[in-house]
């Protein structure tokens, strides 16, 4: 009786928010609700959803003060320098532009931002690419391809729903699949390569054709030079505590942002004005996750999770459970096509990883073979991401054309991960 009240609460949230009757938030609050008073669980209802706060508390700490400190030195221009000089060297070469753009996607990437990214790359770009004639559908792909194997880093939207989803930190999600991401990353690289290598054919290009792109002027001094070193020095620190483990991300974060928002802006009126601005993402990335964690307290302390995936571990086959994350990741890709990333994370991803517990697999193996593809490379061909529409429409490039463009490109990036997170023993334990 309880598995089937909790798929049926499984299935009522995803069909209230593929069919958008109710809006996230609520959805993630009163279905869970309505099942736990269903089962007759009022009298715990309420240390159920406080547990589920408590677990994905970190969770939200971390994303907003990771979202607050990349938006921070993107607003001052941390990464402007190295645009610059990328699109003075690629002058007017679609291979060379193809590469840059692949390297200036995937560092104003960092800021976890979907729509910032797709803004500030594609804006930086797009004149020089007209300019030589290089293929939209090429820019579109090279960007979605950057954005997405950046967009895994435990500050970007499909990490942090996998961390809330499971209760766990990014040290034990996120952390051993640096390999395989850095894997991805220089398949990004690849395939830029070989895009821009076919657009030179296609073009015609030739070395000495062509010409160099126009000098940039030089940004007007904000009168304290020392800036940048000083941005440049605190994120290379901080990128380093955090692959070092020096101290939980959360905490890393908030001392970053701590440090770096009265160096950049000691006024108290640019301070204010800047929180205005990342006001209306801060809140709907807390209220998300705290949402979600109402929502997985409820189904974990009622114990419907529990029974969901005792009977789905009676279908999988004993041989078959040490291959689940391997095949979590293969399909997770795909999968971005057909379901939202919240329906994924908070509806679909609690069952498969609580089923492959019961079989003795570590259920964060799971997860991070979620992450692997499920709106991370997949995130900007999927219709249900509001971004991939910011990306399309100032690239010009329609949902289907951009789909089959590059499906086969970020398919690839999800199986170059995967290989190397499965050769690194990240898929296993």
């Amino acid at each position: 009786m309880l598995a089937f009240l909790g798929f049926a609460t499984v299935a009522t949230f995803l069909a209230t928010t593929l069919s958008r009757r109710l809006p996230l938030v609520p959805a993630l609050i009163l279905v869970p609700t309505i099942a736990a008073l269903a089962a007759g669980g009022a009298g715990g209802l309420g240390a159920m959803m406080l547990d589920g706060i408590a677990r994905v508390a970190p969770v939200a700490v971390m994303a907003v003060f990771g979202v607050f400190y990349f938006g921070l030195m993107l607003e001052a221009g941390l990464f402007d320098p190295l645009i610059r000089r990328l699109l003075r060297l690629a002058g007017g070469d679609p291979l060379r532009l193809a590469l840059a753009t692949a390297v200036i996607t995937m560092a104003v990437a960092l800021d976890g931002d979907g729509t910032t990214t797709f803004l500030i790359a594609v804006s930086a770009v797009l004149p020089a690419a007209d300019r030589i004639g290089l293929d939209r559908r090429v820019l579109a792909a090279i960007v979605a391809l950057g954005a997405g194997v950046m967009v895994i880093f435990p500050w970007g939207g499909p990490t942090t729903r996998a961390m809330a989803a499971l209760g766990v930190d990014a040290g034990r999600l996120f952390n051993p699949l640096l390999p395989a991401v850095g894997a991805g990353m220089a398949w990004v690289l690849v395939a830029a390569f070989l895009l821009g290598r076919r657009e030179r054919a296609r073009l015609g290009w030739t070395p000495g054709v062509g010409g160099q792109a126009p000098e940039d002027p030089k940004p007007a001094t904000t009168g304290r030079p020392w800036l940048f070193g000083f941005n440049l020095a605190l994120t290379a620190l901080l990128l380093a505590a955090l692959v070092a483990e020096a101290l939980p991300l959360p905490v890393l974060f908030a001392l970053a942002f701590a440090v770096a928002l009265p160096v950049n802006l000691p006024a108290p009126a640019e301070q204010r004005a800047f929180g205005r601005r990342h006001a209306e993402s801060i809140a709907g990335i807390a209220v998300t996750i705290f949402a979600a964690g109402l929502f997985t307290g409820i189904l974990i302390g009622s114990g419907m999770i529990a029974a969901m995936a005792a009977a789905t571990a009676g279908v999988v086959p004993e041989r078959m459970a040490g291959a689940l994350p391997v095949l979590v990741a293969v399909s997770s890709m795909p999968l971005s096509l057909a379901l939202p990333p919240d329906a994924f994370y908070f509806g679909v991803l609690p069952v498969l990883a609580e089923t492959a517990a019961s079989h003795g697999v570590d259920p964060v193996l799971v997860g991070r073979g979620a992450i692997l593809g499920q709106t991370t490379t997949g995130f900007s061909l999927s219709p249900f991401v509001s971004a991939t529409y910011v990306l399309l429409g100032l690239c010009g490039v329609s949902l289907g054309a951009h789909q089959r463009f590059t499906f086969g490109w970020a398919f690839g990036t999800t199986l170059v991960m995967t290989a190397v997170a499965a050769a690194t023993g990240a898929l296993s334990g």
